[in-house]
């Protein structure tokens, strides 16, 4: 993190990439680097200058429902403003566009729904608000984190690394945000998304009976942790 990458380097096993950090100069040496400094909108010298489309560093503007300030014209997928560059997030964007167009009730994206999934090792999976994020709101927050290595699956499976936290407010109980580090973070999380989306609280997942023995039981520990009261330690 906060790292100035110097110089990447053939060394005599693979590649050398020396870099700065708080002023200090490193050297990891590694068989290969990947590069991976983002994508950028490809809206160029398609005629929108034509049009009444609104953009931003390239990025087109919409409304909820995809449609741009260019009547009969929508934007989906990575060109679209304010929306995170992700394809199963470019996809429901088609859905609520072309469901718009053929003139019946569209559900507008709430970008507080959308999962992130980090397909490392292990995985990351989140959705919603961050702790941080949910006091910066002003909400009462009350946390619960479950450790992976006290899940008896991630025990079959020889993958202990991780946890997951679930974010709720202090006041209601009602589930902000969910993050997940560990063992298959990218399916575990849409239990989490399905429980933001119809406003469940940590209460009513911790009623939730989960199969044993698995992953997601880890869900289920975390839930009861909020309160202080993890079955499984």
């Amino acid at each position: 993190m906060n790292a100035k990458v110097e110089k990447v380097e053939r060394s005599k096993d693979g590649v050398a990439v020396i870099f700065t950090v708080d002023g200090k100069q490193q050297k990891i040496e590694a068989d290969k680097v990947l590069i991976a400094v983002g994508r950028a909108p490809n809206t160029e010298n398609v005629g929108i200058e034509k049009t009444r489309i609104e953009v931003e560093r390239g990025f087109v503007k919409t409304d909820e429902y995809m449609r741009t300030a260019e009547p009969g014209i929508y934007a989906i997928g990575d060109i679209a403003m304010g929306y995170p560059q992700l394809a199963h997030a470019g996809a429901m964007e088609g859905i609520v566009a072309v469901t718009h167009i053929a003139g019946k009730p569209a559900k507008p994206i709430n970008k507080l729904r959308i999962p992130n999934a980090t397909y490392c090792h292990p995985e990351i999976g989140s959705v919603g608000l961050t702790e941080a994020q949910a006091k910066e709101l002003g909400h009462e927050v009350r946390v619960g984190k479950f450790p992976f290595t006290a899940n008896s699956r991630a025990s079959i499976v020889g993958q202990h690394e991780g946890f997951v936290k679930i974010v709720t407010g202090g006041k209601h109980g009602e589930i902000l945000g969910v993050h997940i580090i560990g063992p298959t973070a990218t399916e575990l999380i849409a239990e989490s998304v399905v429980a933001l989306e119809m406003e469940c609280t940590a209460e009513d997942l911790a009623n939730i009976i989960h199969a044993h023995p698995t992953l997601s039981e880890a869900m289920l520990d975390a839930s009861n942790a909020v309160f202080g009261m993890p079955i499984n330690t």
